[in-house]
């Protein structure tokens, strides 16, 4: 009982720096006698007897599982940005003008937004194995559309399609955090997270070399056979993992995903930073093009191309990151990320227009202190509700959805308007105000505090977990104690009534031999 009461507890007593184990463990259903697995995905497809889910042998999240996430994110988020440098050759080949094939970019993305919030979210209601294969099956399938029409409006409408069922990486995220040890869990995130930042930066590089000698169908021609590579990999490697949220219905899980949108400070506090990362981030990769391509560098397209390779760093640097803040509280490890931000956005309002080293240095900076702020960010969040995390991931993904649109269309108007400096001023300003939403909310409140600081300034997750099972040892000790306690409470009250007993049976005794009469027990019984 002690146990449970002090389970209940830390459900609304839980902190952003403690550990989270007890809410992974809700989330993971018991072993039962009866257990059945589930042999086929979607009915039919046979699931290899290794991947099936058995809760006695829980399935071990490695580096190659954890590879396979993200080499399926880069190819299935790469269905979104294929289109970006063919906007020219779509227009030829289409016989249309510029403005009619703009809105493809658009379609593509309100499709990838409309599927996090009504697709994404089934990982909270549904089998996720079988969920995935579906999606990228249905990916790859439509994709053959696209590389065969010669209709601009089916063209279109397949794109807006395919941005619905290319939110994968975003039911694998949840997923990754489900199977990994929370140990690992930071660092299980950022390699999928790089995975979809390679997608992005891959994407348009193969896109513009295929195009530039071949013909732009030869793009999808590609993508429909890395999707059907991808279907086959997760086939051979995703572990069943069962449904959460039992008895949960659709409209229920939408429904709860905003109320978590508007109740959670947390979520809120995380949603509001991410929604400035992501103004920042498209802030600077959209002006760049127009700082490099005019005075004082004038450097060519091809060569403004090429410097999305400079991302592959912050790429590369995905693992570190992770190791870093699987040993730190979240709010610690953001926070960090975010001085640092800062610095190498005061390096670009300095000198981006100045010396191309300078644009270097803060490109390979932002990159990777930007992920580092969305990687605690979202291991963060993923504490809140272990059966609520593809719920809890959807509302952040709008926050960065948002925050690209208002970082390109702002800042393109501000570089446009008063130039390249007060361009970066304005992503510096935003930086800022990410450190003061941080700031405003402790690392250890209570997870229905929207403001103020509370338990201390640890920043190492060791420390805490050390605490952690310090407090529940004492607890253990304080119910043994006062268990102790009313046992001997009820000895002494029974020795006291035997006392009392036997001392009046032989006071009894010595009146009865005073006044000569037998004792009561040795009187002859009737009948005897």
């Amino acid at each position: 009982m002690a146990d449970e009461k002090r389970v209940q507890a830390g459900q609304s007593s839980r902190t952003s720096g403690e550990t989270l184990a007890v809410g992974d463990a809700a989330s993971v259903p018991k072993a039962e006698d009866s257990f059945t697995p589930i042999t086929k995905d979607l009915g039919f497809i046979p699931i290899p007897r290794r991947l099936r889910y058995d809760p006695e042998r829980p399935v071990h999240f490695g580096l190659l599982l954890n590879a396979t996430f993200g080499i399926a994110s880069t190819f299935i988020v790469a269905n979104l940005y294929y289109c970006q440098p063919l906007l020219i050759e779509y227009s030829k080949s289409f016989g249309v003008t510029y403005d009619e094939v703009s809105n493809i970019p658009t379609l593509i993305q309100a499709g990838y937004a409309t599927g996090i919030v009504f697709i994404s979210t089934l990982g909270d209601l549904v089998r996720r194995r079988g969920l995935l294969l579906l999606l990228v099956f249905i990916s790859a399938s439509l994709t053959i559309g696209l590389a065969v029409t010669n209709s601009l409006a089916a063209f279109e409408a397949i794109c807006f399609i395919i941005g619905m069922v290319s939110v994968v990486p975003q039911i694998l995220m949840p997923l990754a955090a489900d199977l990994a040890p929370p140990e690992r869990r930071a660092s299980a995130l950022s390699i999928v997270l790089a995975g979809l930042l390679l997608g992005v930066l891959i994407a348009r590089v193969l896109a513009g070399i295929i195009a530039q000698f071949a013909s732009w169908r030869v793009v999808y021609y590609m993508a429909i056979g890395v999707q059907y590579a991808v279907w086959g990999l997760l086939y051979l490697m995703l572990p069943d993992y069962p449904a959460k949220n039992a008895g949960a219905t659709y409209f229920g899980i939408l429904y709860s995903m905003a109320k978590f949108s508007v109740t959670e400070p947390q979520l809120i506090q995380a949603a509001l930073i991410n929604l400035a990362s992501s103004a920042c981030f498209s802030n600077f990769w959209v002006t760049l093009t127009f700082l490099l391509g005019g005075p004082p560098y004038y450097y060519s397209t091809l060569v403004i191309g090429l410097f999305g390779l400079v991302g592959m760093f912050g790429v590369a640097m995905a693992p570190l990151v992770g190791r870093v803040i699987d040993g730190l509280v979240p709010w610690f490890a953001g926070v960090v990320a975010i001085l640092w931000l800062l610095v190498f956005q005061s390096i670009g309002v300095g000198a981006d227009g100045i010396n191309i080293a300078a644009v270097v240095f803060v490109c390979i900076g932002l990159d990777v202190f930007r992920q580092m702020v969305q990687v605690s960010l979202t291991s963060s969040v993923f504490g809140l509700d272990a059966s609520a995390r593809s719920r809890l991931n959807a509302v952040l993904l709008l926050s960065l959805f948002m925050g690209q649109v208002m970082g390109t269309s702002v800042g393109t108007q501000v570089f446009v308007k008063y130039g390249w400096r007060p361009a970066a001023a304005l992503s510096l300003a935003w930086t800022g105000f990410m450190l003061f939403m941080m700031l405003l909310r402790g690392p250890h409140v209570k997870r229905y505090t929207w403001f103020g600081y509370e338990g201390g300034i640890e920043a190492r997750k060791s420390k805490l977990a050390e605490r952690e099972r310090q407090r529940e040892a004492d607890a253990e000790a304080a119910v043994a104690a006062n268990e102790l306690g009313s046992a001997d409470v009820e000895e002494t009250s029974d020795s006291k009534e035997t006392r009392g007993a036997t001392a009046k049976s032989e006071k009894q005794a010595i009146v009865d031999e005073e006044r000569g009469a037998a004792p009561v027990d040795s009187l002859p019984r009737a009948g005897a």
